[in-house]
């Protein structure tokens, strides 16, 4: 299994928003970054993510699942462009903060950390177990 993060300002779409979507899932569309889409190919069903609130909150508040690969996103008719499925899992019992995440040593080397801008972007399983950890996240 492997481990994401997935970026969406709650104006535009929330976590409340994802939840709301059930076992039915949403897609994760609207992607036009390069690294971000290619994260999303590499991604399988099972793998797990953090939903982060960027903008005003910056701060992790949810866990998704990935239950899609990557197809073409509906959103577009350039095929240039994928996106996967994900469906809400547990909200986080206290949002860790991207503040919080800069202030934690072992998370240094995050991509959150050190490119706050990637809409979708990859977790190591030491990151995912922390950021767990600082949210109360027992998974």
């Amino acid at each position: 299994m492997a481990y994401w993060l997935f970026k969406s300002e709650a104006e535009t779409w929330s976590w409340d928003d994802q939840v709301a979507r059930g076992a039915a899932g949403q897609e994760w569309d609207g992607v036009r970054n390069y690294q971000a889409r290619n994260n999303m190919r590499l991604m399988k069903p099972g793998d797990l993510g953090f939903f982060y609130h960027s903008q005003a909150e910056k701060a992790v508040v949810g866990v998704v699942e990935v239950i899609a690969e990557a197809h073409p996103d509906s959103t577009t008719e350039d095929a240039r462009w994928e996106c996967v499925d994900i469906r809400a899992v547990a909200p986080f019992p206290k949002p860790v903060t991207l503040e919080a995440c800069k202030a934690e040593p072992r998370l240094a080397d995050m991509v959150l950390v050190n490119n706050t801008r990637l809409s979708v972007q990859p977790v190591s399983a030491e990151e995912w177990r922390v950021v767990c950890e600082m949210g109360g996240y027992k998974g």
